[in-house]
């Protein structure tokens, strides 16, 4: 659970906050009028946030290419629905 902090202490109590965050582990939440702004995390948690959305995006990707590959082709159309008109080439009499 996360410390919350409306902006105005905040602002006055910034070193401390900075602080609790870096040493303590704590999360900070920023707040306006009891709305969250922006949170105070350590670069550590903020590493690991960045790679699970790179995570995420990579799994997307994955997702999206499986799903195409797994698609049958052109050729599996023709088997399907027959061969609508076929060329035998000229004739020759």
């Amino acid at each position: 659970m996360a410390y919350e902090i409306p902006v105005t202490q905040a602002r006055a109590e910034l070193a401390d906050l900075i602080n609790r965050v870096v040493y303590g582990g704590e999360r900070v939440v920023v707040t306006r009028h009891g709305k969250p702004l922006v949170a105070l995390v350590s670069a550590e948690d903020l590493r690991r946030l960045d790679e699970a959305e790179e995570t995420a995006q990579e799994e997307q990707v994955i997702s999206s290419v499986s799903s195409i590959g797994s698609t049958s082709p052109a050729g599996g159309d023709r088997q399907r629905f027959g061969i609508a008109a076929e060329h035998h080439g000229p004739r020759m009499s």
